[in-house]
């Protein structure tokens, strides 16, 4: 019988792990896998799901969303791929300098905001550099239901093809690898004519190549449904701004380097989350007030939305002005 899962902040159970193996894959990609401190399975999840990892750098919390990309038919391990970004906040470098096996982390339940549409007849994969991390799961899952599928994987250099030998090795005839530095590239309009009836397309990468995947297979006439596509936006540093929180009557200042909801977060008020990176709309909040103007970054609103001056996601987006009053 599992234990009831911790609660934490709506929609964002967490579950209390220790890290069982790092294995560094290449000069930049490290794999972490975890098992649950109980002793425990882990909650079942399905390929293409996500958990957001807490850590605690030097009593400051990052809390930081990666790909589930182990097996989920075996879940006595959960394992994740982390890309080290010497450029961003930090996240990823304290997980590469920092983190050791036996660590004690906490992790969410997983939430699946790119999982396979089934009533595909065939599934297109298409990853860019660690954009690979949830395909892994996504085929395991496909190999054990028999399902069909095709990987196109775009790295820079072979040295940096994560997971790729294992990937060749176990898929020939599904696998197809392009290298940057030999200017090799995927032949996307006649790869995407050449799909039978009923195929989804999915991407995950850089935001270049989901554009890229999106508008060709709209101008080949896939149906936007048929079109699936992952991104987490790590939001960006900016001139910190003051926000009022009306509701929990606070005022708070966002730092330079933190992001909206860390700032409400570390002013102990609740605000739900399920992605952290702009694209499940949990942390959707509305504006009450404002003088300036919103610098939106997030995937959930619509462009409407984002003119309107009445809601904002304080994940991954900021606010440039005299004064601000959120909902919260």
């Amino acid at each position: 019988m599992s234990a009831a899962p911790q609660k934490a902040k709506p929609g964002a159970e967490k579950i209390d792990v220790i890290v069982s193996a790092v294995v560094p894959l290449n000069e930049l990609v490290t794999r972490f896998e975890f098992k649950r401190r109980d002793g425990t399975q882990f909650p079942p999840f399905s390929g293409g799901a996500h958990t957001v990892v807490t850590m605690n750098d030097n009593g400051r919390s990052r809390l930081n969303p990666y790909s589930l990309m182990s097996d989920p038919a075996d879940l006595d391990t959960y394992a994740i791929s982390v890309r080290r970004d010497d450029e961003g906040r930090g996240g990823s470098l304290f997980m590469h300098r920092n983190v050791s096996v036996g660590d004690e982390m906490t992790i969410t339940y997983p939430v699946n905001l790119f999982s396979l549409d089934l009533r595909a007849r065939k599934h297109l994969f298409f990853a860019g550099g660690i954009g690979i991390t949830p395909f892994m799961s996504m085929i395991a899952q496909l190999e054990r239901s028999g399902g069909a599928w095709e990987l196109h994987y775009a790295c820079r250099t072979e040295a940096l093809g994560t997971y790729v030998q294992q990937l060749t090795y176990r898929h020939p005839n599904k696998v197809h690898v392009y290298y940057d530095d030999q200017t090799q590239r995927i032949d996307l309009e006649n790869l995407l004519d050449g799909q039978p009836l009923g195929t989804h397309a999915y991407v995950c990468g850089p935001k270049g190549m989901i554009n890229w995947i999106h508008a060709t297979a709209s101008a080949s006439g896939w149906p936007d449904a048929h079109v699936h596509s992952e991104e987490f936006l790590a939001p960006e540093p900016g001139v910190p701004f003051e926000v009022r929180l009306c509701k929990s009557d606070k005022t708070i200042t966002v730092g330079e380097h933190e992001s909206l909801l860390e700032a409400i977060e570390r002013a102990g008020v609740e605000a739900p989350f399920l992605c952290r990176g702009g694209s499940c709309g949990q942390c959707e909040t509305d504006v009450v007030a404002h003088t300036g103007d919103f610098v939106h970054r997030d995937h959930w609103l619509d462009d409407s939305e984002h003119a309107s001056g009445k809601k904002i996601m304080p994940c991954v987006s900021r606010f440039v002005g005299t004064s601000l009053e959120l909902d919260r």
